[in-house]
Formats: structure tokens, C-alpha cells, sequence
């Protein structure tokens, strides 16, 4: 079945249009040591809690280091207080209620950072050539074996 223009359907290839072109966004979960395990891919226009609400089920973990597009309390904050995980998630500026994070363990985030950045030497990666996100996926899943071998 051919998709219209403009419709947003189960198979959607994780496409985004902006006023930069089109995008796609990558959110990942890693273990304490940066490895990655879990992705999920949304088109660049979407809102970051869109990979959050799927990779935060069935969580296992002491903590959650994240950056500060996850600072939502009912899709991320609460879900986390539920499963007693800890949030290490800088408030927004605009927060009305401060909310205190531990900033030492904050910078282990950039372990994360640098699986993106070595995921960004791969050309076709980085400029996704796939069409479909399945095949942009396995693609990373793959860079993602090769990453946790070296």
C-alpha cells in the first residue's frame, strides 16, 4: 500500500523536514561503561521523549544519565522515582521547581558522547544513506557490535 503525502502511518521511515533539511534522530541507552544497548530512531522534527518513552521499559539500573531534553516529569522523572532510579538530569532553565542533580556523576555522560562521535566516522551513517529506518537501524546495530568487540 502506497503512503500519502503528509501521512503519518506505522511505517514511517523516521524522516524528519525542518528548516535545516531532512533528519533523523538516534537515541540510544548505554551501560556505565558507554556501551550502547538499546536505539531507536524518530524523525529529526520529534520530540527527544519520543525514544525515552521506549527505551526506558523495563529498565535495570542504579541511575540514568541524561541530558537536559529529558527533564520531563511525567514522561521521565516520575517513571524512573516508580522503578527507584535514580535521575541525573540537569533541570531546564525555565523548571519552576529547582530540582537538585548530582553534577560528578553527570560527567560520565560523555561516554555516551563519544559512541556518537565514533558513529559519525562512518560516512553512511552519519549522513544516513539508507532509505528505510530498518535498514538505518540494523546498520547502527552492527557499528554498535563492532564498537563493543574493539
Amino acid at each position: 500500500m502506497r503512503q500519502k503525502r503528509g501521512s503519518s502511518e506505522k511505517n514511517d521511515e523516521a524522516i524528519g523536514r525542518s528548516a535545516g533539511g531532512q533528519s533523523t534522530k538516534l537515541s540510544t541507552l548505554g551501560d556505565a561503561l558507554g556501551n550502547p544497548l538499546k536505539f531507536h530512531v524518530t524523525a529529526g522534527n520529534r520530540c527527544d521523549l519520543e525514544g525515552a518513552d521506549v527505551l526506558l521499559t523495563d529498565l535495570e539500573a542504579g541511575a540514568l544519565i541524561a541530558d537536559r531534553a529529558y527533564d520531563a516529569d511525567k514522561r521521565v522523572l516520575f517513571r524512573l522515582r516508580e522503578q527507584k532510579i535514580e535521575a541525573v538530569i540537569p533541570p531546564r532553565r525555565h523548571r519552576r521547581e529547582f530540582r537538585e542533580d548530582d553534577r560528578e556523576l553527570y560527567k560520565a555522560r560523555h561516554l555516551v558522547e563519544n559512541f556518537f562521535q565514533k558513529l559519525k566516522e562512518y560516512r553512511g551513517l552519519a549522513t544516513r544513506y539508507d532509505k528505510r529506518a530498518s535498514h538505518f537501524l540494523s546498520a547502527v546495530y552492527l557499528f554498535a557490535i563492532v564498537f563493543w568487540l574493539k
